[in-house]
């Protein structure tokens, strides 16, 4: 069983940037991602890093924002910049299963991130 927890969100100003840094309890061997969900919407996936550094993200993030991992520190991170009040959700670090990245095998338990002026 793997725990994840996440740290770094917070209240923004738009155009302002926070970075979002998620603490695994053991190794990762698969990919890793962030997802988000604001208040009234279905969860959506945000970004997704592969064990070999491959990175994907959401459209309306490309840009602006970037995903990395430490593979050394168990430790995977949200780099936000250009921040939206759009980008206002609860943000979910998550393990993505192995033979499946569509499905998640561990979640963390969210951090908030508020874009408002």
């Amino acid at each position: 069983q793997v725990q994840l927890v996440e740290s770094g969100g917070g209240l923004v100003h738009p155009g302002g940037s926070l970075r979002l840094s998620c603490a695994a309890s053991g190794s990762i061997f698969s990919n890793m991602a962030w997802y988000r969900q604001a208040p009234g919407k279905e969860r959506e996936l945000v970004a997704t890093i592969t064990t070999g550094g491959t990175l994907s993200y959401l459209d309306s993030v490309k840009g602006r924002f970037t995903i990395s991992r430490d593979n050394a520190k168990n430790a995977v991170y949200l780099q936000m910049n250009s921040l939206k009040p759009e980008d206002t959700a609860v943000y979910y670090c998550a393990v993505q299963n192995y033979w499946n990245p569509r499905a998640v095998d561990y979640w963390g338990k969210g951090t908030l991130v508020t874009v408002s002026s």
